[in-house]
């Protein structure tokens, strides 16, 4: 057995975090916090005001009942998910005899940035990488949300360590293999002969963002031509959306997932696989969006084109979670940093 030794290095996985029960209680704490992120909400004076007079007492019962509907035993999918893979990462160090002590941290919910740096300092690491598990990322999520919780935290902090800061891997090889071995055991068979087909949809972000120097949507395009070559397969067995826009009366980055599904149930072809390849995790925007929303939208769009909708026309490809692919991905994507 490898003996475990004092941690030199600590890394920080960071997400956007959960509610802590489904109630609508929780879902409000978690939305207010979120919803007030000046990089999240709508850039208007009026916004604190419109934010807890309507949207917080309207969209904190619905958005419970969402989100009760995706709870397990164990609690919420996207935190439980995130402590097995800060667990086996852990593992993984520790066997590879690695000073390394791995840490959990969210944006909107418990634990926050600081609580894992308190705990880091603590073990007297001199040196903390921060990897957000954003493949993609933009300004409303690593590269922007999280760079300003450490800046918060380190204001606060007496630690004076070293800090690096992985932004994104969406062209990483060994995530890109990943994925691609998911969407074949899923089933997908790139033979042209199978019919299937594959459709690519990623969390979508305001376009004012794009305008002021965002390149997300440039990540998510290579991302899909890597997969799209990796899988082997042409531009006529694909397609990629943008998906969970917040609000409508701001423009967002398009094409929207349920739009472009719709053309797409109108063109030849077999079973379509559905693939998030922006979220580490299954989360609330997958779990509950894609049965919920985006698949009705395609069989409905199947059947008014006049064809089958019935039985496996549409498969989902769970997020990469905490399988021992992505601990793989994330610990060979560790190692360079430390």
């Amino acid at each position: 057995m490898t003996e475990k030794r004092q941690p030199r290095c600590g890394v920080v996985l960071v997400n956007t975090g959960s509610p802590a029960a489904p109630v609508p209680e929780a879902v409000r704490d978690y939305l207010s916090r979120f919803l007030s992120d000046p990089r999240i909400a709508p850039k208007t004076p009026a916004w604190p005001f419109i934010l807890k007079s309507f949207i917080l007492p309207r969209r904190s019962k619905a958005s419970a009942a969402r989100y009760a509907s995706i709870w397990t035993e164990a609690g919420s999918p996207l935190a439980v998910a995130h402590a097995a893979i800060e667990r086996k990462l852990q593992e993984r160090f520790d066997a590879a005899g690695d000073a390394v002590a791995v840490k959990t941290a969210y944006s909107y919910s418990k634990p926050f940035f600081a609580d894992a740096l308190c705990e880091l300092a603590a073990l007297g690491v001199g040196k903390i990488v921060v990897l957000p598990l954003f493949p993609q990322t933009a300004f409303s999520q690593a590269a922007g949300t999280v760079v300003d919780a450490v800046d918060a935290a380190c204001a606060q902090s007496a630690w004076g360590g070293e800090f690096v800061f992985i932004d994104g891997y969406g062209d990483d090889p060994g995530y890109i293999a990943a994925l691609a071995d998911a969407i074949r055991a899923a089933g997908f068979d790139p033979a042209p002969e199978s019919g299937h087909r594959l459709f690519l949809s990623y969390h979508s972000i305001p376009l004012a963002d794009v305008e002021a120097g965002d390149d997300y949507p440039d990540q998510v395009a290579r991302t899909n031509a890597l997969l799209a070559d990796e899988l082997g397969i042409g531009a006529d067995r694909w397609r990629g959306g943008f998906q969970s826009r917040f609000d409508k009366e701001r423009s967002w980055v398009s094409p929207f997932s349920a739009d472009v599904l719709e053309r797409f149930a109108c063109e030849d072809g077999g079973t379509l696989f559905f693939v998030c390849p922006n979220f580490a995790v299954d989360c609330l925007e997958t779990l509950y969006d894609i049965p919920n929303e985006l698949e009705p939208a395609y069989r409905r769009a199947l059947r008014e084109a006049g064809r089958n909708d019935a039985g496996d026309v549409f498969v989902y490809v769970p997020c990469l979670n905490d399988s021992p692919a992505h601990i793989d991905v994330l610990f060979n994507l560790l190692k360079r940093h430390l």
